[in-house]
């Protein structure tokens, strides 16, 4: 890349933006932050297959299929986590584990989501100002996930679902998985998608595609098929949130209008175009560049818009730059920001 080229991806991306740009008012809210729970990576060190943790050169290694991926000790440090919300100006973060889910453990995966929404839990008691859990589900097993469901609300106060793109390997529109759909709205949960190892692991493992395209792709097509299979009918009150400005979705959808609408390939389940039910679903901010946000926030509306960062993989500093750097009306940054958050939680 050229220096023009550069300094023009980086204008556009707003990095240039996120080092010049001040800190949001402290009552930003990140929707999006994850801790890797060091109960979890532990027992993970005992296993031999599929999810397991390696250790090798001092560091620890998380392996899901074959997909391998470094832990850093900040990835576990709640200090550190505190430490970058501080200087990113945020005030709250909603908490979850990252990947590999409790639907990776088979028959374990219960007492897997007990551990981790346990842990969760434990951290935003302790730093009630700054941080509300989201919990993970063991969905191989129904009735310990609606059991689940009921003790994370009632008992440790959890606020919404983290649900994978896919659930080892099955979309979460299958039938099966059709109870935790109607539980979360009768709880009024919002349902959070949140990338797993990708089902096109495979065509994206070259050139370390995976976490670029596959994982985009994975939510894209969840989402995809969550519309088409007539949930968000079936379910009309549920409060869904698709991460990274919706994946590729909201530039897409417009294909499958046309597919849909016009050429009635896929419609039998949806009473009306695709692109209407997107825009009942809330996108974040996870993007470097400005341009894909905007798009998110024209497309859908700015009250379905929410500030999000992904950390630790991502410096808050790019994200609060990237929103920063749109030059948003002060009234539309405040929703952004942290408004439309504190709606959908009830913070």
């Amino acid at each position: 890349m050229s220096r023009a080229n550069r300094r023009e991806f980086i204008a556009g991306s707003g990095l240039a933006a996120a080092a010049s740009a001040a800190a949001p008012a402290a009552l930003s809210v990140d929707c999006q932050s994850h801790l890797f729970i060091p109960e979890l990576v532990v027992l993970m060190e005992k296993r031999t297959t599929s999810p397991h943790v390696y250790r090798k050169d001092g560091g620890a290694y998380i392996v899901v299929n074959d997909w391998v991926r470094r832990l850093m000790p900040k990835h576990m440090d709640v200090d550190a986590k505190l430490a970058d919300m501080d200087a990113s100006g945020i005030g709250i973060s909603a908490l979850s584990i990252n990947d590999p889910g409790p639907e990776l453990f088979g028959k374990d995966g219960p007492a897997i989501a007990r551990m981790v929404n346990d842990a969760i839990a434990d951290i935003a008691k302790k730093h009630p100002s700054r941080f509300f859990g989201l919990m993970v589900l063991p969905l191989q097993d129904m009735d310990a996930s609606l059991a689940e469901m009921e003790r994370c609300v009632n008992k440790l106060g959890m606020k919404g679902i983290l649900l994978y793109s896919n659930l080892a390997g099955e979309f979460p529109d299958e039938e099966r998985f059709r109870p935790m759909f109607a539980h979360a709205q009768r709880l009024d949960l919002p349902v959070l998608l949140h990338p797993a190892y990708p089902m096109t692991f495979q065509a994206t493992k070259a050139y370390e595609m995976a976490p670029m395209l596959g994982l985009m792709f994975d939510t894209t097509i969840a989402l995809g098929r969550i519309i088409l299979s007539g949930i968000l009918d079936q379910y009309p009150k549920l409060k869904l949130v698709c991460p990274h400005v919706g994946g590729a979705l909201p530039y897409l959808v417009g294909r499958m209008d046309h597919q849909t609408m016009v050429l009635k390939r896929g419609a039998d389940k949806i009473r009306k175009p695709p692109s209407e039910y997107l825009k009942q679903v809330w996108f974040d901010t996870v993007s470097p560049i400005g341009l894909a946000v905007k798009y998110g926030i024209d497309f859908a509306g700015a009250d379905k818009m929410l500030f999000s960062t992904d950390h630790p993989w991502v410096d808050p500093k790019v994200i609060v730059g990237v929103v920063k750097g749109l030059h948003l009306a002060p009234d539309v940054e405040a929703k952004v920001m942290g408004g439309n958050a504190r709606a959908l939680f009830k913070l």
